[in-house]
C-alpha cells in the first residue's frame, strides 16, 4: 500500500509541520514523540508511520511520558465535549454508581503511589476489566509501572493514528 492509495497518509505527510505538529499533539501530549514522527515524514505506508510510532515510543524518557500521561483524562471521567476521550473510554458509559466511586478511589490510589493519572488502552474494555486492571497494577513498582504504561501508551497512539488516517481518508 503506498501513501499514494491511503489519502489520509498523503494528507499527513503534505501538511504543514504546523498542521501537522498540532495534530500529533492530539494523538499525544508528547512533544518527543510528536517531533520524532514529524522528522521521519514522508511515510511510504501506513505501516511505516506505525512502526515509527512503535521505534517514538521505545524511545521516550520518563518525563516524555509525563507530557503525554498530562494529556489523558482519569478513567471514568472522560473530558466534557471531547468525543475522543469519550469514545475510548465507552466501557465505562453504562457502568453502576458502585463501579464509578470504585475506580474514582483505585484512581485516587493509584495516582498518590505513581505521580499520575491511570492510563490503559480501554477501546473494547468493559468498566469491570477496567477496574481489575488498575487494582493489579496499583502493586506495580515504578520502574514496573513505567514500561506497561509506555505500552498502554503505543496501543492507544496506535489507535488514534489509524482513525485519523481513516477519518482523512473519508
Amino acid at each position: 500500500m503506498s501513501s499514494t492509495s491511503v489519502p489520509g497518509l498523503t494528507r499527513f505527510n503534505t501538511s504543514s509541520d504546523g498542521e501537522a505538529r498540532y495534530v500529533l499533539h492530539e494523538v499525544c501530549a508528547s512533544t518527543a514523540w510528536g517531533s520524532a514522527l514529524l522528522a521521519r515524514r514522508p511515510y511510504a505506508t501506513v505501516e511505516a508511520l506505525l512502526a515509527a510510532c512503535d521505534s517514538a515510543m521505545a524511545e521516550l524518557t520518563a518525563e516524555d511520558l509525563a507530557e503525554a500521561l498530562a494529556g489523558h483524562p482519569p478513567i471514568g471521567r472522560p473530558r466534557p465535549g471531547d468525543p475522543v476521550s469519550s469514545r475510548e473510554q465507552s466501557g465505562m458509559a453504562g457502568a453502576s454508581e458502585g463501579l464509578r466511586a470504585e475506580m474514582l478511589e483505585l484512581n485516587l490510589a493509584y495516582q498518590e503511589k505513581f505521580g499520575h493519572v491511570f492510563l490503559i488502552c480501554a477501546t473494547g474494555r468493559t468498566g469491570e476489566q477496567m477496574r481489575d486492571a488498575v487494582r493489579e497494577r496499583v502493586d506495580h513498582s515504578p520502574e514496573q509501572e513505567r514500561e506497561t504504561v509506555r505500552a498502554e501508551l503505543g496501543k492507544i497512539n496506535r489507535i488514534r493514528l489509524t482513525r485519523l488516517l481513516e477519518e482523512e481518508s473519508a
